[in-house]
């Protein structure tokens, strides 16, 4: 399968399906469509990012000899916020090796705090953050602040997020 060509056919639910359905389990297919996902142009690595972080949380182990590249794709300035929101989306899912904990928290931190950011990318990064503080547990006093002070003013679904990661940080 040309990934590209499927890519640019039509964004929908279908399409993002039928590449998951042809990557699978498969290594070399996922790395494809990584491929793909950093070559853009614009449109192919927005359409791409909803694919691949689906990919990921059926199969997390495919996405770790790409994660430095990911992670370094995600924080680009003024890159579009599907990326961002699938990036951090898809790390919901992996256990993030100790060596990227850090510029992962950073990243995440940086995407709750700011409060121009899309609700989606915040919530995810919530997640991932709480996941962090699983194995970094100095950690949680800095979220459980942040989430704290976001809640009165927040969307339903932050405050729904942000009150069930709050019970289960301690």
């Amino acid at each position: 399968m040309d990934l590209k060509k499927q890519l640019l056919k039509e964004h929908s639910k279908l399409n993002r399906d039928i590449i998951i359905r042809y990557v699978g389990n498969d290594p070399k297919r996922f790395a494809g469509l990584v491929a793909v996902y950093l070559a853009g142009p614009y449109r192919v690595t927005q359409r791409a990012a909803w694919p691949l972080s689906h990919c990921v949380e059926k199969n997390p182990k495919l996405i770790e000899p790409h994660l430095k590249k990911l992670l370094a794709f995600a924080v680009r300035p003024h890159v579009h916020v599907s990326v961002k929101r699938n990036t951090v989306r898809l790390l919901q899912f992996i256990d993030i090796p100790k060596k990227f904990q850090g510029s992962v928290a950073d990243m995440c931190f940086n995407f709750l705090i700011d409060k121009k950011e899309a609700i989606a990318v915040q919530v995810f990064a919530m997640t991932v953050l709480a996941n962090i503080t699983k194995q970094q547990p100095e950690l949680i006093d800095e979220l459980r602040v942040i989430i704290k002070d976001r809640l009165p003013f927040a969307s339903a679904g932050f405050k729904s997020r942000g009150r069930k990661i709050l019970k289960t940080i301690h």
